[in-house]
């Protein structure tokens, strides 16, 4: 592979207008076609296999037109000190506003308050339900805006008006998140290069390769139902990615015209070596996304398949885009060790006898090893403590900030109805086998009025058929409550008897009851995907590093700094450590979605810190250092590169802490926290402590193996001698 790459690197060097046309050629071609397709809206929402979802798609046959899964919300109305909801002015304010909700061409239904008996025994509090046709996820802006300004309407009446219910639920913003980590990103390259120019190469390409993904993507959203957040994710890795990529690249470039190389054999070598580590860390970026396939949540899966897709455009421009650009830079990027002119004289940067930092500690590490292993493992082991105490859900409104409208709805459903209402539970009774549905649908709500955390359970509303009814029932817990989630088992544990008895079928669902479902589903699904993910990359390392312990010490690693990471997320959000700092207004349960998305993602990213820091100590191995010189030569060119990549990593990922969504910030302390466990702890200090007691043994490899392996040369050997024996190489000047 490296001999392959080397002449990719070489060609694009040299045919350098080709390549950048052709770059800007798809990126004009994706752009008119994102310019051009229809507007796509929200993707749907489904998780097969589960009873919510059964629930839905059985009340979409029985009670045609309901939109059984459509958005809803809930205008809540509190009466100003001294009235109640049920004085004349007060009543004609609401009425109002109930006609103005029902105008919309999305809304189904509105209940009027007085007419469904939702007005609390204080007289107080009131509220009226809102029905639309479309999910939360498909809802129009514009219905959310007449939404806002018919409760906007109702505050002029002298009433407290606030809107909960995931009608609301709009995509986040995250551009400017995305402003902060690129300005960080390019300050940090700045300091790693020494060179404007230098720095600006990873921040171009990384543009175009997004540009590109995210274009497609929006060209092919209609056909292919994809939504807003599958463009956000495919933006934030595609991002991250698509500048450590370069990097890489960059850099290596930069070693070589340091050793005298000139430039086009420098392009080329850099290609060759520090271009597989690439081609191979962006297989497992592919494979850890790609995999999220076997969730079965098809929204999820399309983000993962859009988002893989994004990596490998970079991917493909790193190799490509990136020494065609350094052709057209020429001399204005540095060797290693140089500045420009204008940010260092030209003059070089360190004295050339001293041993960089990297070259510093990896040296120290080699000399205690043990010391340094124990710290870094009791140091993660420490941190992945609270892990042990994990508990998942789904936020809701009362996890939101208190000054948005979702949460003061929430809190005043709970003050006049109790926290309860606002989760309720929708019992589904399929009663079409049944010889008596109505004494099916009697026998359901008596068995359910006697269980524990039980408020209210409504009379059956049977359909048109009379073989399928609807029971809403109110607990007592709040939605994201145990209590809650054991009461919908407890419901579900009594399917069998009525079955038994009836010949009925009982589901659970509604929103509560999909977030359990939802929940679970994600929480089987991890120990099937971890494996999945972790054995491939493991089959792919052991091809890349020719070595079974050192792939198996990457996993091992990966692993604990995903603990680790765990074991905060758990601290900061759960148990509300340094909640203040991180302004997390209301602990609660994990996210679902937070185990098996920070496993993808951070796993991807994990892999490229060691494809390219331990290629580097293979490389120097293979050209016959030994072990612990290796360690210490991988560090002296590989440490500063990756440390400027997980920086930045860091610094896009920490832009989203800041984030009023509790989901959204709560990914975004995840992943910063997981990849700086990840970069610093692991990485720099427990893989050189591991691989130097491990000494020779770490490049063991079976020899039956050897031979079945493939050899891609991910260190370069192959080039060694042909460009080695160059009779063209020269020094190169500044």
């Amino acid at each position: 592979m490296a001999t392959y790459l080397y002449k990719l690197g070489r060609f694009a060097f040299r045919r350098r207008h080709f390549v950048a046309l052709l770059w800007i050629a798809l990126l004009t071609l994706a752009g008119v076609g994102a310019a051009s397709a229809p507007p796509a809206g929200n993707s749907s929402f489904s998780i097969p296999g589960t009873e919510a979802q059964r629930a839905f798609d059985l009340l979409e046959q029985r009670f045609p037109g309901m939109s059984a899964d459509g958005a809803t919300a809930r205008v809540v109305f509190k009466a100003p000190a001294g009235h109640k909801m049920t004085d004349a002015a007060e009543k004609k304010a609401v009425r109002k506003t109930v006609k103005e909700l029902s105008s919309g061409s999305e809304v189904a239904s509105v209940a009027d308050p007085y007419a469904g008996h939702t007005v609390s025994r204080d007289g107080a509090i009131a509220y009226a339900s809102v029905k639309y046709k479309v999910s939360g996820m498909e809802l129009k802006d514009a219905s959310r805006d007449a939404l806002k300004e018919a409760a906007g309407h109702a505050r002029t009446a002298g009433l407290t008006v606030e809107v909960g219910g995931d009608a609301l639920n709009a995509t986040p913003e995250t551009g400017s998140s995305e402003v902060i980590g690129i300005g960080i990103a390019a300050v940090v390259l700045v300091i790693t290069f020494g060179s404007l120019i230098a720095a600006g190469l990873p921040l171009l390409t990384a543009i175009v390769g997004v540009g590109i993904g995210v274009s497609a993507i929006t060209a092919l959203a209609k056909p292919l139902d994809l939504g807003s957040t599958t463009s956000t994710l495919a933006t934030m890795i595609g991002l991250a990615v698509g500048i450590d990529y370069a990097l890489f690249i960059v850099s290596r470039y930069r070693a070589e015209l340091a050793e005298g190389r000139e430039r086009e054999e420098a392009a080329g070598r850099a290609v060759g070596t520090a271009g597989s580590a690439v081609v191979f860390a962006g297989l497992t970026v592919v494979i850890a996304l790609v995999g999220l396939s076997v969730v079965n949540i098809p929204m999820l899966t399309k983000m993962g398949v859009a988002a893989a897709g994004t990596v490998a455009i970079a991917v493909l421009i790193a190799l490509t885009m990136i020494p065609a650009l350094l052709g057209y830079a020429g001399r204005t990027v540095k060797p290693a060790g140089e500045k420009s002119k204008l940010l260092g004289g030209g003059r070089k940067s360190a004295k050339p006898d001293r041993p960089n930092m990297g070259t510093r500690w990896a040296s120290f590490v080699v000399r205690r090893p043990v010391a340094v292993l124990l710290l870094g493992v009791i140091g993660l082991g420490a941190a992945a403590v609270p892990a042990a105490s994990l508990e998942l859900g789904l936020p809701d409104d009362g996890s939101q900030p208190v000054s948005t409208t979702q949460r003061r709805a929430y809190d005043l459903l709970s003050e006049g109805f109790g926290p309860g209402f606002n989760g309720p539970l929708m019992v589904v009774v399929d009663a079409k086998k049944s010889d008596d549905p109505k004494a099916a649908f009697s026998k359901v709500g008596d068995e359910i009025k006697g269980l524990k955390d039980v408020v209210t359970v409504t009379p059956p509303t049977p359909n048109k058929a009379g073989d399928t009814a609807i029971i809403t029932v109110v607990p007592k817990s709040k939605p994201s409550s145990a209590t809650t989630e054991d009461l919908v088992h407890a419901i579900r544990g009594k399917g069998d008897g009525i079955t038994s008895a009836t010949d009925a079928t009982l589901l659970v669902t509604g929103a509560t009851a999909m977030n359990i479902d939802v929940s679970q589903k994600l929480n089987d699904a991890l120990l099937p995907y971890l494996a999945l993910v972790v054995g491939l990359a493991f089959l792919l390392l052991i091809v890349v590093f020719r070595s079974v312990l050192v792939p198996l010490k990457a996993a091992l690693g990966f692993l604990l700094s995903v603990l680790a990471a765990l074991g905060a997320v758990v601290a900061v959000f759960q148990w509300g450590w340094l909640s203040g700092l991180m302004n997390v207004e209301q602990t609660g349960p994990v996210m679902s979605m937070m185990p098996i998305f920070m496993v993808g993602v951070v796993f991807g990213l994990a892999m490229d810190y060691e494809v390219f820091l331990v290629t580097r100590m293979r490389e120097a191995y293979v050209h016959g250092e030994n072990p612990g010189q290796a360690v210490v030569t991988g560090f002296r060119y590989g440490a500063r590169v990756v440390t400027a990549a997980a920086v930045i990593m860091i610094a896009v990922f920490s832009g989203f802490i800041g984030s009023s969504e509790a989901m959204i910030k709560m990914i975004g302390f995840g992943l910063a926290i997981a990849v700086f466990f990840d970069a610093f702890i692991v990485r720099m200090a427990i893989v050189p402590a591991v691989l130097s007691l491990l000494g020779r043994r770490a490049w063991w490899l079976p020899a039956w193996l050897d031979r079945a392996l493939p050899n891609v040369d991910v260190e370069g050997e192959g080039l060694r001698s042909e460009s080695d024996e160059d009779p063209k190489r020269e020094l190169v000047h500044a």
